[in-house]
């Protein structure tokens, strides 16, 4: 079955991976697109689902590096806005797991910049599902902005929220309070254990869940790492396992699973409203075929998630 449209609404950011440099006072960078929600945008374009990416690109080297990455991935960038404002920045150094401590540099850099007039020409009538979330929603001047056009969406639209918290450049305490309007606005929100950590610390997943639910939001996915996910549909829950896999990094991992998930959800005809019919056995489907995604994605460098042909490769070699 084909899907309608999925909209993404986000930062592209630099992610420039420390290596060895052939001098001791010299600091080779390995720089790839990534971003959350451009990650997720360039997932859900690769599986087969048409992904429009709503974002303000630079026109620096690596807002040009961003537009060549989401173009050849086909994500449709027709209301991108030509920033005059640079690029975003992180330095990401991985420990022996796998995992990215990352440092940024996005001191009034693009992605923050929205303003009213941007996104109100924006045409959603083909548009099943509005994904946003990361830093669009905590920085400003944009996030209210953002919070905005969300709320205007949502009697139209699927909206899907991923917090991403990063403490080094919004403290929890903001995404704290603004976390209760957005499960008021939002239908899917998935977030990883990392996040939950920092925005309920000390809190059972499954209490989390329903605190959540509480607020409004009726589907709340929990991906746990090597555990798999958490899967909680207004209350019913259930795990659904990781597909093991030989880790090169975890670096958009979460941001593939979302993409897999949505894509699934979208491509069953799922999305494109309050969820209305949804069962817990569509998302637990839905989740398997997303831990598949994240899973690939963790088996090579980077934010590169699959192509849809490489996880029909993997299904027919008997794999993930």
């Amino acid at each position: 079955m084909s899907s309608r449209q999925i909209t993404v609404l986000g930062e592209c950011v630099a992610d420039a991976f420390t290596e060895s440099a052939s001098a001791s006072n010299e600091l080779a960078l390995r720089v790839l697109p990534g971003g959350g929600p451009a990650n997720t945008a360039v997932a859900l374009a690769r599986l087969g689902t048409p992904a429009r990416f709503l974002a303000r690109l630079s026109g620096d080297v690596f807002g040009r590096l961003f537009r060549a990455h989401l173009e050849a991935s086909g994500v449709d960038l027709s209301y991108a806005v030509a920033a005059a404002e640079p690029s975003t920045l992180a330095v990401a150094e991985l420990d022996a797991k796998g995992q990215a401590a990352f440092s940024f540099h996005a001191q009034n850099t693009a992605d923050w910049q929205w303003t009213a007039e941007e996104l109100a020409s924006v045409d959603l009538s083909e548009t099943a599902c509005l994904h946003t979330g990361s830093l669009a929603l905590v920085r400003e001047p944009g996030a209210t902005v953002v919070e905005e056009f969300l709320a205007a969406v949502a009697p139209r639209a699927t909206i899907s929220i991923d917090p991403n918290v990063r403490p080094l450049l919004v403290h929890p305490e903001v995404y704290r309070g603004r976390l209760a309007y957005w499960c008021d606005l939002a239908d899917i929100l998935r977030l990883s254990e990392d996040d939950l950590e920092l925005l309920l610390p000390g809190t059972p997943p499954e209490q989390a869940c329903d605190t959540w639910h509480a607020a409004g939001v009726r589907l709340v996915v929990i991906t746990l790492g090597a555990d798999g996910a958490l899967v909680s549909l207004d209350g019913e829950r259930l795990r659904v396992p990781a597909v093991q896999t030989r880790v090169v990094d975890t670096v958009g991992a979460g941001d593939s699973f979302t993409a897999g998930l949505l894509h699934h959800l979208g491509a069953h005809g799922l999305l494109g409203g309050r969820l209305v019919g949804l069962a817990l056995d569509d998302v637990a489907e839905a989740c398997r075929f997303a831990t598949r995604v994240a899973a690939l994605t963790c088996s090579v460098a980077g934010p590169n998630p699959p192509w849809q042909n490489q996880l029909a490769q993997l299904a027919a070699s008997g794999g993930a």
